[in-house]
């Protein structure tokens, strides 16, 4: 289990005297933001560029190409893929992404025998200026 998360800070903003509409708006951010980055992670995961080992898997019978240490995880059986979600909270000014599969944590941070395939954080990277720009835009 791994998760990210994408918040308007309520403690630095001032968000009770804001109007329904920009409220709204500032939701359809979050929203923005954790689909973005959930899709991000989901895309590298499946159509990425990998570069590890490549080798025969039985049962069924198939050729896997193997991500190296860095790049975000190859996808065998689409299990980790699938097992991204989201989920809103805060009334619509919190979100998440989360990743269930139980083994999440380790590709994200490697273990004593395996290097690091992180794929959570640098999604969330990858979408963080765009997330910031749109409420810039809204903000104004």
């Amino acid at each position: 289990y791994m998760k990210v998360s994408v918040k308007i800070d309520r403690e630095s903003k001032n968000l009770t005297g804001i109007s329904a509409d920009i409220r709204k708006k500032m939701q359809q951010v979050i929203a923005y933001g954790i689909n973005a980055t959930r899709n991000t992670a989901v895309d590298n995961i499946l159509r990425g560029a990998k570069s590890g080992e490549t080798y025969v898997k039985y049962n069924p019978r198939r050729t896997h190409q193997a991500s190296a240490s860095g790049q975000f995880p190859a996808s065998d059986t689409g299990f980790l893929a699938n097992n991204i979600v989201t989920s809103i909270q805060g009334n619509g000014l919190e979100g998440e992404v989360i990743s269930q599969a139980e083994y999440s944590q380790y590709l994200e941070y490697g273990t004593s025998k395996m290097g690091a395939r992180p794929f959570m954080q640098p999604s969330l990277e990858q979408n963080r200026p765009k997330i910031r720009a749109r409420l810039r835009k809204l903000l104004g």
